[in-house]
């Protein structure tokens, strides 16, 4: 059962989870013009933090802190508007697909409860009102407001799409929620996005991945030669580079394409997934690790004009909430995959296999050139992918610093 918070404190207890997300916006509004009279300027942060945590710290007061006391005065104006929308949100995932789908649904129920009905958004899987892979196209030109996916599924439309699902041996999930939300990858994307009438918010994140499902042994690179495998994005290009053939497929056709031959090795996300649809049926090597995906960031995406159309506090509702499916979905498939990892392992028709490090080696050689040639080709993406790298640099340093107790101890 997807976890739904008690409806009576819906708004403030999503706050108090996001808020977390979002301190950095705390840091800079403390700064209080002298002899301006508001809610913050009589706190510290200190006080505002323990304030959210012990419920002491509304809502409306919270706003302000993040939004700005204009933003809250349209707020506070919107509140009074009492039109109701109906939305549709066409997704890429089958209707019944744990985490994925289980996101887009609590989503839609965060943001009906939260809006006191006001906001109604109906969820149709892929295949059920769209194709899985048009609803890029479906939602920018208006036929549903809302869509949930990956970015990198509309690379022929938007190449520099692309960064913002994740690149091969790239942003890990911690790295990637942290270059979005505080390091300006966020706001470069909705600039891209806006090009297309779409305004983009973050979807959750795999956490890391599986390399994928063989049933043929991968020793050398000259295995890979002539491979037919499901891999979608950067990896998929690396992957060519490498001497395989990447093949795009969504969710629900990946068990009957290599069960009929029609791809020779798929990749999909993790243990949990993998095991719920079954490919450990239908092929006997299991492949770690999953170089091409190492933190995989999905999106919910929202016509423009739809968006544009939503009061302020809808808008408010509707983004916290997306921010909450973020946390849901990266802890769900972290929990899940320890739990299912072991079941595989108990199974003893599949057989574990580390790639060898010269597949690592020269996969890491190669998603580097791609990358550079990706960036090359396009303005906007030289820019998203240099934004990548400097962030990266900074992490990395810090990385080496502050996170190496955690990866040693125990």
């Amino acid at each position: 059962m997807i976890p739904i918070l008690g409806s009576a404190n819906n708004a403030v207890e999503i706050f108090r989870l996001c808020a977390w997300c979002l301190c950095q916006r705390v840091h800079s509004v403390f700064d209080v013009p002298e002899g301006k009279n508001t809610d913050i300027s009589l706190m510290n942060r200190s006080t505002f933090f323990k304030g959210v945590a012990a419920g002491v710290i509304g809502l409306p007061v919270a706003l302000r802190v993040f939004m700005g006391d204009e933003a809250v005065a349209q707020q506070d104006h919107s509140s009074v508007d009492g039109r109701r929308f109906e939305w549709k949100m066409v997704t890429t995932w089958p209707p019944t697909l744990p985490i994925l789908a289980d996101g887009c649904k609590m989503l839609a129920e965060l943001v009906r409860k939260m809006s006191n009905g006001r906001l109604d958004i109906t969820v149709y899987g892929g295949g059920e009102l769209v194709p899985a892979l048009e609803s890029f196209d479906t939602v920018r030109q208006g036929g549903a407001q809302m869509g949930s996916g990956v970015a990198y599924y509309w690379s022929g439309k938007v190449p520099a799409a692309q960064y913002f699902g994740g690149i091969p041996l790239g942003f890990n999930a911690q790295e990637m929620n942290a270059w979005l939300i505080s390091g300006g990858g966020l706001e470069l994307w909705r600039e891209l996005y806006a090009q297309y009438n779409l305004r983009p918010f973050i979807g959750g994140n795999t956490g890391g991945q599986m390399g994928g499902w063989f049933n043929k042994e991968i020793n050398t690179l000259s295995d890979l030669r002539g491979l037919k495998m499901r891999m979608p994005g950067i990896g998929g290009r690396v992957l060519q580079r490498l001497g395989g053939s990447p093949v795009l497929k969504p969710a629900g056709e990946l068990y009957t394409s290599l069960e009929r031959g029609l791809i020779d090795a798929l990749e999909w996300i993790g243990p949990f997934h993998d095991y719920e649809m079954g490919f450990h049926e239908i092929a006997k090597y299991y492949y770690y690790p999953g170089w091409h995906e190492p933190g995989s960031c999905f999106e919910f995406t929202v016509n423009l004009d739809a968006w544009n159309e939503l009061p302020t506090d809808l808008q408010t509702i509707l983004e916290t909430a997306t921010h909450l499916v973020n946390l849901y979905t990266l802890c769900e498939f972290e929990a899940r995959n320890a739990e299912t990892l072991a079941t595989i392992k108990s199974l003893g028709t599949v057989e574990l296999r580390a790639y060898p490090e010269e597949v690592l080696d020269a996969a890491r050689i190669a998603a580097k050139e791609v990358a550079e040639e990706l960036a090359d080709s396009d303005p906007f993406a030289r820019r998203v992918y240099d934004s990548i790298l400097a962030f990266r640099a900074r992490s990395e340093a810090w990385g080496d610093v502050g996170l190496q107790a955690s990866q040693t101890l125990g």
